[in-house]
């Protein structure tokens, strides 16, 4: 089998991508590339993972003055490695790439057996643009189904948006209508920087309703 990201040969033996990163039995990715991720430290912020520290972040304490009492989960930083890797997954739609985080996903999903998954959305004419949601990609590739619980309204892109307008930005998410909400939710996404997007979602289920909502992304 070749690599996902650069073409080279792997090899079926246990090898250190299989051992850091993917399937004893299958490995996509060669031992070069997948030590160029990075995975968090044991340094970061006890509610969003934000790295080199050990106390709440001063985003974490916002959002709790905003009602939000952030419960996040991530796996990876987002280093060049990770930054190219979306913009070839993401942006240029490599679907395949969905699969070469397949095993570290399950490893971490498998820990929320008592949740219903649910992912961030796209909306319509994003969907139609890059013509597959990645966040269902990557859950799917790891063996998972979620529910089809949200929708979202076009908007400015989030990737092209500063800080600010992120976090000024009128939630575009929605509720489907006629959907009958589970007790425990996991809320899902790539990514995670200021946290304006899933956690405006995680109150959003919450007040309709929903007991309990943590929310995870591959890369913080």
């Amino acid at each position: 089998m070749n690599c996902l990201l650069c073409g080279q040969t792997t090899k079926s033996e246990l090898t250190f991508s299989s051992l850091f990163l993917l399937r004893d039995d299958c490995s996509y990715l060669c031992s070069t590339c997948a030590s160029s991720f990075e995975k968090i430290g044991e340094d970061y912020c006890p509610n969003c993972m934000k790295r080199g520290l050990s106390t709440t972040c001063q985003d974490c304490e916002l959002w709790c003055k905003e009602g939000i009492q952030v419960s996040h989960k991530a796996i990876f930083t987002y280093n060049q490695a990770m930054k190219d890797f979306f913009s070839r997954y993401k942006f240029d739609g490599d679907f395949l790439l969905r699969k070469v985080f397949a095993s570290v996903l399950a490893n971490e999903l498998k820990k929320y057996r008592d949740y219903e998954f649910v992912v961030i959305p796209l909306s319509p004419e994003r969907l139609l643009e890059r013509g597959f949601n990645q966040v269902e990609g990557l859950v799917e590739a790891a063996g998972f189904s979620f529910q089809d619980l949200l929708g979202k309204r076009e908007e400015k892109a989030s990737s092209s948006k500063n800080r600010s307008e992120r976090l000024a930005t009128e939630i575009p998410f929605f509720i489907k209508d006629e959907t009958s909400l589970p007790k425990k939710i996991l809320l899902i996404d790539d990514i995670y920087t200021t946290g304006a997007t899933i956690n405006r979602v995680k109150r959003l289920l919450e007040e309709a309703g929903v007991l309990e909502v943590k929310t995870f992304s591959l890369v913080r």
